[in-house]
């Protein structure tokens, strides 16, 4: 490349190690002498359309490495969706720029926009090297066998399920709580790490790879209430029915959509309401209480994943030397490689662009309702060391007296 600048920036909702993947850029690009300035855009793709650029080669090594340590974007995000438009306006910012080596740190639609603007850069006979740098927490990356971001928000919600489990268990009744992924059920089904005896919830599991069926979940809900004189449910925000259409969609007559035109599922208590509402009217139980999680599983800064931590660094620093050393354009891709290690790939952009993966079938129960063995060794190691444990008192009943028998 002819040029020594470089921009990198981040986009989609924040992780908790999304500055990781942020630093591990702009560190290692100062290990290459060619590398004279390292640009960072305020807000994503918006930044760089405003022109919004902050000098990451200013910042103190120090300073960079406490930033790292702290969850959510530091340089800002964005929801925009950049269309061919968008993305040329992009292209027309960096060739002013001069910027030689474009570094977008994001997830499906992030992966997408990169795609255009190396096709702008080709067109134009600009040499431009763009890089696509993963993080998701819904883990829905094709190619990947994990994506930065997941497995802390996986730590939180496995967590967060094993608190509401002890205080279910303490006093007895329904809970229903809502966990963000719109296509993918991997959070979702995180929840499932936080069970340690066989009667723990969460008890049932609704991810949105299964068709959601509002009677026979009550009916799922009913018996096992029955069974435990209780019940503690996990469900994705986007369960649908067998048309495809969202349950929140369907039990609620008005919803705000998104700025791409989807029903507005995140940062709503509504789903949880209305299914709380279905088991109290229609079983009659009154001991009914729901949550969302929301955005709480996205940043909790108490809650990181020592893992994940490391390799949203490495797939930064990783990013850097594929553009260094390789000569084409990609998105970089988690493998693992042993029972827990792994290696990074440079995958084509068309091959990760645009692209939703899903929860495979054999991570989820043939009745729907949990997940496999196979799923909780594929996710154990990922939510690093420490896990808290919970124990509980053993049974050692005193003979009564007055009402013996």
């Amino acid at each position: 490349m002819a040029s020594g600048k470089i921009l990198v920036a981040q986009g989609g909702g924040p992780t908790a190690v999304i500055n990781q993947s942020l630093v591990g850029v702009a560190l290692e690009a100062r290990r290459f002498h060619n590398i004279a300035h390292v640009y960072g855009a305020r807000h994503g793709v918006r930044g760089i359309v405003n022109e919004d650029f902050v000098h990451l080669t200013q910042e103190t090594s120090h300073n960079l490495e406490m930033v790292a340590n702290t969850p959510s974007s530091a340089l800002g995000s964005t929801r925009d969706k950049p269309d061919a438009a968008y993305c040329h306006e992009i292209f027309k910012v960096l060739q002013a720029h001069e910027i030689g080596h474009f570094f977008y740190i994001g997830g499906n639609d992030s992966s997408d926009t990169v795609r255009i603007v190396s096709e702008e850069a080709r067109k134009a006979n600009y040499a431009l090297r763009c890089i696509h740098i993963p993080k998701t927490i819904d883990n829905d990356l094709v190619g990947n066998d994990h994506t930065p971001g997941f497995p802390s928000a996986a730590r939180f919600v496995a967590q967060a399920f094993a608190g509401a489990n002890l205080d279910n268990a303490a006093l007895p009744g329904v809970y229903v709580a809502v966990v963000m992924g719109r296509h993918a059920g991997f959070l979702t089904a995180a929840s499932a790490l936080g069970k340690k005896f066989p009667d723990d919830g969460p008890h049932l599991i609704y991810m949105p790879e299964r068709t959601f069926d509002l009677a026979q979940f009550l009916a799922d809900v009913k018996a096992t209430y029955d069974r435990l004189g209780r019940c503690v449910v996990a469900v994705s925000e986007g369960i649908h029915d067998a048309s495809g259409q969202s349950i929140a969609a369907q039990l609620a007559k008005d919803l705000e959509h998104d700025a791409h035109g989807n029903v507005q599922l995140s940062g709503s208590g509504a789903l949880a309401d209305l299914l709380c509402e279905e088991i109290k009217s229609k079983l009659g139980i009154k001991r009914v209480r729901g949550d969302t999680l929301g955005y709480l599983q996205r940043s909790f800064i108490g809650c990181v994943s020592d893992v994940d931590q490391r390799e949203a660094r490495e797939v930064g620093e990783k990013a850097v030397q594929f553009a260094m050393w390789g000569d084409r354009d990609g998105s970089v891709a988690i493998k693992r490689t042993g029972f827990y290690s792994v290696d990074y790939e440079l995958l084509p952009l068309d091959a990760v662009a645009g692209k939703t993966r899903v929860m495979e079938d054999h991570f989820i129960t043939p009745n729907g309702t949990d997940v496999t063995d196979a799923f909780r060794l594929y996710l154990r190691p990922l939510l690093g060391s420490g896990m808290p444990d919970a124990f509980r008192l053993r049974t050692n009943p005193v003979t009564k007296v007055l009402r013996p028998g």
